[in-house]
């Protein structure tokens, strides 16, 4: 009731003073309890509430359309991402973490300005079967569930079945917080220094009612405080001014008769610059199925491979997740991971959040169950 009443309110002080305006409240709620072994070099049990994600990362936001004329509209997204666990806000502590942009929209496409997902984020979307759940691509690179960027420029058009997008961000970081997860903080912005904590990012996608394909490349730009990690058991690393974290991707998907199958790469490479250590890079495979067994119940699989060769850090981990749907909106969902890690590594099985890295070289098995709700 109270939400109803807020909601009320804004849309009302919204629509008293913008006319020819469409607001849309909306968001996600979605929980879950999860048991994860082999924690710590103890190899210890958790059982725990994850942080992060269980299906899909809670989130309510605001979505705004205004008619301009002449087929020109305005357009707007605030959208803050919270902990169902705690009702703690996530993404450092930012109100509108997840996205926060206004721009011009037309058929030729969006132009848009402010915090927004990179092209890294729209080249998965709908594409990779795992999305950003708790057994997924996060376990190994734990910034493609968070790849956003402030004080950003963006373009995005559809022509047909083709997408193409570019975006440019001038500091990923002005909040000072940290944008993802083991990066540090690189705010950028410097007066006499046009590369620190720059971020690039550009997207070619094709979509049609059967088949699918996308690339993307994302180059990330270092500076004062910034840093790299690779999730892999190996410490966060600084990431120099003249530094580099370039990461590429290839993927695509089939689907027909409720059978959908996706395939893809993702490889990474990371140029601390001057004085740092030496240049990393790690390639990331992956190939799930979906079937839609009936209209209210759901399979799905995947398989992931990650190759550190410099670190020599491997992995692999397998997805089984079931949703069965009580309605359009809200569904009761189980998942479970194997991760085997190699001698050298400690990747976790589990996205949902700190305190579930394995010991070294330890497997590792996580399973949850969840209820998630949108409106």
């Amino acid at each position: 009731m109270r939400l109803s009443l807020l909601s009320g309110l804004v849309l009302s002080s919204i629509s008293c003073t913008i006319y020819a305006q469409s607001v849309t409240l909306y968001g996600v709620v979605d929980t879950g309890v999860e048991v994860v072994d082999h924690v710590g070099a103890k190899g210890q049990t958790l059982a725990r509430m994850p942080a992060n994600s269980g299906l899909i990362p809670s989130r309510w936001g605001l979505r705004g359309v205004e008619n301009l004329g002449n087929g020109l509209q305005a357009v707007f997204v605030l959208e803050n991402g919270f902990n169902t666990r705690g009702g703690d806000i996530s993404q450092g502590g930012r109100l509108f973490g997840r996205q926060s942009w206004v721009g011009l929209q037309n058929g030729w496409g969006t132009l848009s300005f402010g915090r927004q997902y990179t092209m890294t984020t729209y080249a998965l979307a709908d594409s990779e079967i795992s999305g950003p759940a708790v057994y997924s691509l996060g376990s190994f690179d734990n910034y493609l569930p968070n790849a956003r960027a402030d004080n950003s420029v963006a373009y995005k058009g559809r022509f047909g079945p083709v997408t193409v997008g570019a975006m440019y961000s001038f500091g990923r970081d002005s909040a000072g917080t940290g944008n993802s997860p083991g990066q540090g903080t690189c705010a950028g912005q410097v007066a006499g220094d046009f590369q620190q904590c720059r971020n690039l990012s550009a997207l070619l996608r094709y979509d049609s009612a059967h088949f699918g394909a996308a690339a993307s490349y994302e180059d990330q730009r270092g500076g004062q405080n910034a840093a790299f990690s690779f999730f892999d058991g190996f410490a966060p690393a600084p990431l120099g001014r003249n530094g580099r974290d370039v990461r590429t991707q290839l993927n695509a998907y089939a689907k027909f008769s409720g059978v959908k199958f996706d395939a893809g790469w993702l490889g990474r490479r990371v140029e601390p610059g001057e004085g740092g250590p030496a240049s990393v890079r790690s390639d990331l495979y992956f190939a799930g199925v979906s079937y839609l067994v009936t209209p209210a119940f759901q399979v799905e699989g995947e398989a992931f491979r990650m190759i550190n060769q410099q670190h020599d850090t491997r992995a692999t981990m397998g997805m089984l997740r079931a949703a069965y749907f009580l309605s359009k909106r809200t569904a009761a969902y189980v998942q479970g991971a194997f991760l085997a890690n190699s001698r050298h590594a400690a990747y976790s099985v589990s996205a949902g959040g700190p305190g579930a890295t394995p010991g070294v070289g330890m497997n590792q098995t996580g399973a949850l169950v969840g209820l998630s709700h949108s409106f």
